[in-house]
């Protein structure tokens, strides 16, 4: 498998696993299949796993799959949805979130660790789910005056190699965290061919991950590109229950021209989909939320087919699938 930098982490694998899959968030799995499909991943040549702890069974799956001996060269990030926290307390509570994943994963240290909440500026109304937003959005003054140091001093103390931002919050906030400095050292981007985070947004603006990555690959940031396939929507088929309301169901509906393209050219969506995020301009390396060895040996082949055809490329861009 093909191997780039990452900001400061060097050659790390095109594709990364990806802990959702292996937590059941995309359909069912069992334990078994989980640890047998990170085991697959190494001998595929992948060597960074993404794990979060809000991703339900994937900590525990790596503890099980390596029981505190990873092998060499092998890479692992976790994340904390820190939201809101009462003034002073995000370094105690980013720390406390960083030691129950290692436990849980059974390793010494973080290689990245990243800020899982949206980023907004003070005093921002969400369109959705503005109820709830000190659970899931940490305000710009928590990010530049609490967060950034207690990173920094993270990794200089070496319990974690790097950090960063999950960069899905309000686009003029990560922007500016992008240009900002400190600046993180990796960025989790959306990276596919509708441009969308589907469920992930809950602002009103458009989302510009586009210009998110170019920012970030400009300043020397590495970009983890996330949901190549939308949660599902840019697949064959949705593997779990949806409500018609749900945002991946909409973009599902809204990617059928994409699947008839794929029907045409007797391509599979998903392989289709994983190989134009894994082409896109800026994109490091592609987050995968496969669930068993059958969906990781499809994604596999997928990159090892290498880059779209710039006819190819073009006739799914012109479909007009990306979000406004």
């Amino acid at each position: 498998m093909k191997t780039t930098d990452l900001g400061p982490l060097k050659a790390v694998s095109r594709l990364t696993l990806g802990g959702g899959g292996l937590g059941r968030l995309w359909g069912e799995t069992t334990l078994d299949e989980a640890v047998a499909t990170v085991h697959a991943a190494l001998d595929a040549g992948i060597t960074l796993i993404d794990t979060a702890p809000m991703y339900r069974d994937c900590e525990a799956v790596i503890g099980m799959a390596f029981g505190g001996a990873a092998p060499s060269g092998i890479r692992f990030t976790t994340k904390h949805q820190l939201g809101e926290p009462a003034p002073g307390q995000a370094a105690a509570q980013l720390e406390a979130s960083l030691d129950a994943s290692l436990e849980t994963m059974r390793l010494e240290r973080a290689d990245i660790f990243f800020l899982h909440s949206n980023i907004s500026p003070d005093g921002y109304v969400y369109a959705r789910f503005n109820d709830r937003r000190a659970s899931f959005a940490t305000p710009w003054s928590v990010y530049v005056h609490e967060v950034i140091a207690a990173m920094e001093d993270l990794k200089r103390r070496g319990r974690i190699g790097a950090w960063g931002i999950t960069g899905v919050g309000v686009p003029d906030a990560i922007l500016h965290a992008v240009a900002h400095d400190p600046k993180p050292d990796v960025i989790q981007a959306v990276a596919n061919l509708m441009d969308s985070a589907g469920g992930m947004r809950s602002f009103a603006e458009p989302p510009r991950p586009r210009e998110i990555i170019a920012a970030a690959k400009a300043r020397g940031i590495g970009v983890m590109g996330i949901r190549a396939v939308q949660a599902g929507a840019l697949t064959a088929a949705i593997d779990r229950p949806l409500k018609e309301s749900h945002p991946e169901a909409a973009d599902f509906r809204r990617a059928a021209p994409f699947r008839a393209l794929c029907a045409e050219i007797g391509e599979d969506p998903a392989v289709l989909a994983h190989r134009y995020a894994l082409d896109m301009t800026g994109v490091d390396t592609v987050i995968l939320g496969v669930k068993n060895r059958a969906e990781l040996n499809q994604v596999v082949e997928a990159e090892a087919a290498g880059a779209l055809s710039a006819d190819l490329r073009a006739r799914i861009d012109a479909l007009g699938l990306t979000a406004g």
